[in-house]
C-alpha cells in the first residue's frame, strides 16, 4: 500500500525530545522530518521585539540531531516559523545556528533554502485601500500607514504552496518565515501525491509533537503515516499512548469551532472524521474534509511598541489585608495618582493580580473562595521605563506601609521573595497587525532562496 512517514521530533524546536525516542522514529524510515518552530500563543512580544521563542542553546541542541538524522537518512528537513515568529531577523537566527552547526560538520551538505514571510507594508496598504484587509480581533487602533509605520514588521502564515515549490526544486533543509503550522507537513504529503485534506489534518496532530498522546507532551517525538484513504499516528516512546479520544481532542484545540478549521487558503470539515484505535498505542483518522475558500487569505500578524513596564511580586498574609485586598489597591492606586498630579492619568496605569483571589480567570471566575495567603503582583505600564520605575516604586511603597482598617502593626503588610523587589520588564507590544487579507496568488509574498553558506544572503524575489 502507497504510504508515507513524517517524523515530529517536537511541538517547537528548541523544547528538546528525548534522543531514544528520536532514534526510535528514525529506525521507522520517515520520508521527512518536519518541526514547527513557532507560535503566538505567548503573544505579540517576541515578534516585536525580534526575539526567539526559546535559546540559542536549545535551538542549537535540536537542529543538530534534526539535521544529523535527515542527512544520514537522506531525507528533506523542513522547519515552520524560523525562530518562533518568523520575521526576517528570526529567519536569520535560525540560519546563524545552522550555519554554525553545518561549519563544525562539513561532511553535511544539505541543499538549503529559505522561504521569506515578511510582508511589505506598500502591498497591505494597497489591498487596505480595496477593502481586502479585514481585523480578525478587536484591535486598540485600527489599521492604517500609521499604525504600519509604527510596526516593527508584518509576517503573514504561508500556506502550502510556497514550500512545495522550494521541495520540488529539490531542497534538502527547508527554513520557512511564518507558516500556518500544519503546512509544511501537508506540504510534503501533497509533494507525494496524498490527500490534501488528509495531509493537513496529519499535519494539525503532528505540529505540536506528542501533545496528542497520554500522557501529552510537547517535548517528544511522534510518528504520522499517510495513506490514501486515511492516516496513522503514533509515539515513538511506548510509555505514550495514542487513543481515539487524545487525537481528537488535540484536532480541535485551540480552535474557535469544533470541527471547522480555516488556513490560508483553506477551510477544513472535521465533521465527519473516525478515529479508530489499532493497538493499545495507533490511532488512525478518516474522513478529513476540505475545500478552497474564495477569496485566498492569509492571516498577517504585526506588532508595535505600547509602553514600558516595571512590576513587583509580593506575597500578602495577614487574613485582615487579604479580606479586603482589593479596596487597598484601589486606595494605593489613588494614593500614588495624588502623588503625581503632574502627570496625566491616562498616560500611565497601575494594575494588580491576586493569585488565590481570581488572579487567572478574573472576573469569569466560579469559585470564589479565598485562602490564607495571596500572591500579588503589579505592574505599572508608562511611557518611559524611568517612569515606570518611579510610578511603581511608589505603588511599591505605599502598599507596604498602606494603615488598612484594623492593623495590628504599623507595617509588613507585604512579603517580597526577591531583592531589589522592583522588576524593570522592557518594552510592551502591543498587536498592531492581526487580519486577513486578500491575495491574488499563495507564492507571491513569500520569496524564496537558496541558502549560500557564508555568503550574505541578502533577501531577494
Amino acid at each position: 500500500m502507497k504510504k508515507l512517514t513524517i517524523l515530529s521530533p517536537c511541538g517547537i524546536l528548541g523544547y528538546g525530545f528525548p534522543d531514544a525516542s528520536f532514534a526510535y522514529g528514525l529506525s521507522q524510515k520517515p520520508d521527512a522530518i518536519v518541526v514547527d518552530a513557532g507560535s503566538t500563543d505567548a503573544g505579540p512580544h517576541k515578534l516585536g521585539a525580534r526575539t526567539a521563542i526559546v535559546s540559542r542553546r536549545a535551538a542549537k541542541k535540536d537542529l543538530l540531531r534534526i539535521i544529523k538524522g535527515g542527512c544520514e537518512l537522506g531525507i528533506p528537513v523542513l522547519i515552520g516559523s524560523a525562530g518562533g515568529s518568523g520575521g526576517e531577523s528570526h529567519v536569520r537566527w535560525t540560519m546563524d545556528i545552522i550555519e554554525e552547526i553545518l561549519t563544525e560538520h562539513p561532511d553535511w551538505q544539505p541543499k538549503t533554502a529559505v522561504i521569506w514571510a515578511d510582508i511589505p507594508n506598500e502591498a497591505i496598504l494597497a489591498q487596505l485601500d480595496e477593502g481586502k484587509v479585514v481585523p480578525l480581533d478587536a484591535l486598540e487602533l485600527p489599521l492604517d500607514e500609521q499604525v504600519l509605520g509604527q510596526t516593527t514588521g508584518v509576517v503573514a502564515q504561508m500556506g502550502i504552496e510556497p514550500i512545495l515549490e522550494v521541495l520540488q526544486a529539490g531542497a534538502d533543509l527547508i527554513v520557512c518565515g511564518r507558516a500556518y503550522d500544519p503546512a509544511p507537513f501537508a506540504a510534503v504529503g501533497v509533494l507525494h501525491g496524498f490527500d490534501l485534506a488528509l495531509s493537513y489534518h496529519l499535519g494539525k496532530v503532528l505540529e505540536c509533537g506528542a501533545l496528542c498522546c497520554n500522557p501529552g507532551t510537547t517535548k517528544d517525538c511522534m510518528l504520522g503515516v499517510l495513506y490514501e484513504d486515511c492516516f496513522e499516528v503514533y509515539p515513538c516512546d511506548e510509555k505514550r499512548l495514542c487513543t481515539p479520544t487524545s487525537v481528537a481532542a488535540h484536532t480541535f484545540y485551540e480552535k474557535d469551532h469544533p470541527y471547522l478549521l480555516h488556513g490560508p487558503g483553506i477551510a477544513m470539515d472535521l465533521s465527519l472524521c473516525s478515529f479508530e484505535a489499532l493497538s493499545r498505542n495507533r490511532v488512525r483518522v478518516k474522513g478529513s474534509r476540505l475545500s478552497a475558500t474564495d477569496p485566498y487569505q492569509i492571516k498577517l500578524e504585526g506588532a508595535r511598541k505600547v509602553a514600558y513596564r516595571t512590576f513587583v511580586v509580593a506575597g500578602v498574609r495577614d487574613p485582615l489585608l487579604v479580606s479586603q485586598i482589593e479596596e487597598v489597591e484601589v486606595l494605593v492606586r489613588e494614593s500614588v495618582q495624588e502623588q503625581y498630579p503632574e502627570i496625566e492619568r491616562d498616560a500611565y496605569s497601575i494594575n494588580f493580580i491576586n493569585y488565590g483571589k481570581d488572579g487567572v480567570m478574573g472576573s469569569l471566575e466560579p469559585e470564589h473562595s479565598v485562602g490564607h495567603e495571596l500572591g500579588v503582583v503589579f505592574e505599572v505600564l508608562a511611557p518611559t521605563q524611568e517612569l515606570a520605575n518611579a510610578l511603581c516604586a511608589s505603588v511599591r511603597s505605599t502598599f507596604m506601609h498602606y494603615g488598612y482598617e484594623g492593623r495590628k502593626a504599623t507595617a509588613g503588610n507585604l512579603a517580597f521573595p526577591f531583592a531589589p523587589s522592583d522588576i524593570p520588564f522592557g518594552a510592551v507590544y502591543a498587536f498592531s497587525v492581526y487580519h486577513l487579507m486578500d491575495v491574488d496568488s499563495p507564492t507571491a509574498l513569500f520569496p524564496w532562496q537558496w541558502w549560500e553558506r557564508g555568503g550574505s544572503n541578502d533577501k531577494t524575489v
